[in-house]
């Protein structure tokens, strides 16, 4: 396959920041204001589940086979895991500024990642913008070196080691509560608490969610394999419930149906963004 520079959307859990086993909590604002979890990063390197997570599928095959011919000159190809309306305007002014046409093909990160192995040196793809690092372990070794220029501008713990991919912009992992049922002086200190029987049926998770599988990664890698798992149990003992995705969390948590719930932080500003202070 063609050489890809890729340029990954890391998502940065704020409490990263402290030292390794520290989870302590933020202050939070009026409504709903969220806390950080667990310390960790989603740019960890991609796990043997990440691996398989962008192992080829059917329909990867199907769009393979279907590759259309290579871009004109002046085109730019991209592979975007992020949407259309996340990051389409953000192409627009790359357009505007240099004159080069961005031919963007949307889908899901891992989804896109099976589909550059499968297109392997026919991809016609130039760029891979992947949401995060889970899905990137099939594809080690098959993207070219960014410059020393580029991998200065984050600091080293956000980009890869071998200077292949670089993070562009962070987001946090946090946990959104409703502030008619809980005051900031109620929010556990960590989220390992949650499996505390005082929780139980009062917080929700969206576990199919990529974030949320990046976040459970993040916490095997700051708290350990057994620990990690442990509080999976514990969190399903707990009755924990369950959303397809954070947005719904976020709805649930407003309208009162539960507690708190672990989302990626902009969920709240865009509920309130939607439906003013909630």
């Amino acid at each position: 396959m063609k050489s890809l520079r890729l340029f990954i959307l890391l998502t940065v859990l704020s409490s990263l920041l402290l030292a390794c086993g520290s989870e302590a909590t933020t202050s939070t604002t009026q409504t709903g204001a969220a806390a950080p979890t667990a310390a960790a990063t989603e740019a960890a390197a991609p796990t043997a589940a990440a691996t398989e997570a962008a192992a080829p599928t059917a329909a990867a095959t199907e769009a393979a086979m279907a590759t259309e011919a290579p871009a004109a000159a002046g085109t730019l190809v991209i592979y975007s895991g992020r949407s259309e309306s996340l990051v389409g305007p953000l192409l627009e002014m790359f357009e505007k500024d240099t004159g080069i046409k961005a031919e963007v093909r949307y889908g899901d990160t891992a989804e896109l990642a099976a589909q550059l192995l499968e297109e392997g040196d026919n991809s016609p793809a130039d760029v891979f913008f992947a949401q995060d690092a889970g899905a990137l372990g099939a594809l080690n070794d098959r993207f070219v070196t960014l410059d020393t220029a580029t991998m200065g501008k984050v600091e080293p713990r956000f980009s890869s080691e071998n200077s292949t991919w670089v993070g562009v912009s962070g987001r946090a992992r946090v946990l959104v509560y409703n502030t008619d049922a809980l005051k900031e002086t109620d929010l556990p200190a960590s989220i390992l608490e949650l499996t505390d029987p005082k929780w139980q049926g009062r917080i929700g998770w969206a576990p199919t969610n990529a974030s949320f599988q990046a976040f459970v990664t993040a916490l095997r890698i700051s708290q350990g394999d057994d620990a990690a798992k442990a509080w999976l149990e514990g969190m399903l003992a707990n009755d924990v419930q369950t959303f397809e995705k954070n947005g719904a969390i976020v709805q649930a948590v407003a309208d009162g149906e539960i507690d708190a719930g672990l989302v990626n932080h902009y969920y709240l500003f865009a509920l309130k963004k939607d439906k003013g202070e909630v």
